[in-house]
């Protein structure tokens, strides 16, 4: 074990996981309370919408991933360092193009009240976010993950976290109107872009030197497109149970399901944070077919004892947490939760098998994979959330994780033959 956490890449790795640990922990304290804050001020109808508009913006971020880490990061692992700016200016001019079209689209559909009112002021300013996000954050996090040290931006995501709940409760107790909380997030998304920049211009000497280069630009647009529309379907299928079900349920109840699965969500992000911080050290370098082999073996095993054991804990705590957080209104919510943090097993088990997919970049396997997971997950919504109401979205939600691991264990056992 000391001869192990002497490697240089191992001691990066379990470093960044130390980090990983504790921003997760902070992001997942903020979201509850957040959370509490605002199901209790808002009460379970607005927070619905709340929720509704938050998922409609995590189905429209996924427009701005144009040139997504899974590019980025090896591109910037296998090219030589003098090229660096040239790969970071090019990503960002692609990234910020993107980026402000989906926001000018969004802005333009909600004033044309294709939404509900209160859902589209929301909105509005949630999708500012989208200029920050990828362009500022996703560049320079992109680099980060190359050297497996994201502590710089975990520690801002820390801090800013904090502040964000700080500013919820402060607007809470000068009874400000739902849509001016939206404006906190986007705040939130410029503060870290900012820090982050800043950070990387220190490292570089004092000045950004960043190039576009139409060559790597073109390269960027047509090598993710692929990997960007199998994105989409991902975090279509990742948010389809609010969607399907905001046609079939009220606001309100919507808002009590919405209240379970946003918890579970932070939990399920831990597994997707772990599999991105250590891709680099243990997957991206590694080039040997038995040791990558072994090393996945290793990390899904991991993955799915962690969340198992994140699971029992969070489905013993689920009434403490869902009565004294969200308050009596919510009490509905809590069956709902302690089914829902099992997902985050076949979730977390499906990120890592998801590591050897982006190392290759098998794209049409990935695009294949959330296709297939976003099809089955609409199937079985069609069918059982008209039977069982928000348990048949947890069915399809279920069914559709189990579908994309399948893809990623075949995929795995024909690429990594002895």
């Amino acid at each position: 074990m000391l001869k192990r956490l002497a490697n240089p890449d191992v001691a990066k790795a379990v470093a960044n996981i130390v980090w990983l640990g504790l921003e997760r922990l902070t992001q997942i304290v903020v979201a509850i309370a957040v959370s509490g804050l605002l199901a209790r001020y808002f009460g379970p109808d607005v927070f619905g919408k709340w929720q509704y508009a938050n998922t409609l913006l995590l189905v429209l971020a996924p427009i701005t991933w144009v040139c997504g880490a899974e590019i980025l990061v090896p591109t910037i692992v296998h090219r030589p360092a003098a090229e660096l700016g040239t790969v970071l200016g090019s990503a960002f001019a692609l990234r910020i193009a993107v980026s402000a079209l989906a926001l000018v689209a969004t802005w333009a559909a909600i004033a044309a009240g294709v939404t509900d009112p209160t859902v589209g002021a929301m909105l509005a300013g949630l999708a500012v976010t989208m200029i920050f996000r990828e362009p500022f954050i996703g560049v320079i996090n992109s680099w980060l993950q190359s050297m497996t040290y994201s502590k710089p931006q975990l520690v801002t995501s820390m801090a800013t976290a904090l502040v964000k709940a700080g500013l919820v409760y402060l607007l809470v107790r000068l009874a400000a109107t739902p849509a001016r909380f939206a404006w906190l997030w986007a705040l939130e998304a410029a503060a870290i872009g900012g820090v982050l920049m800043v950070y990387y211009v220190r490292r570089q000497g004092g000045t950004l030197g960043w190039r576009i280069d139409r060559a790597l630009l073109r390269h960027f647009a047509s090598a993710g497109t692929v990997f960007w529309i199998g994105l989409v379907c991902m975090y279509l299928f990742l948010k389809l149970d609010r969607l399907m079900l905001e046609r079939a349920i009220s606001f309100a109840d919507l808002g009590r399901y919405s209240a379970a699965q946003q918890i579970n969500e932070n939990w399920i992000a831990l597994g997707l944070m772990l599999a991105q911080t250590i891709a680099p050290a243990f997957v991206y370098r590694v080039q040997d077919i038995a040791s990558l082999r072994r090393n996945v073996k290793r990390l899904m095993l991991l993955a799915a004892a962690i969340m198992i054991s994140g699971a029992c804990v969070l489905d013993a705590l689920a009434p403490l947490v869902i009565t004294r957080v969200f308050g009596p209104n919510y009490e509905g919510a809590i069956s709902i939760f302690r089914w829902c943090v099992w997902l985050s097993v076949p979730a977390g088990i499906e990120a890592i098998g998801n590591l050897v997919v982006l190392k290759y970049q098998a794209k049409f396997v990935l695009l294949a994979k959330w296709l297939l997971a976003l099809g089955v997950a609409f199937v079985v919504n069609l069918i059982a959330i008209p039977r069982i109401g928000s348990y048949g979205a947890l069915v399809g939600l279920a069914a559709g994780y189990l579908a994309a691991a399948s893809v990623n264990l075949y995929y795995i056992r024909l690429k990594l033959r002895p």
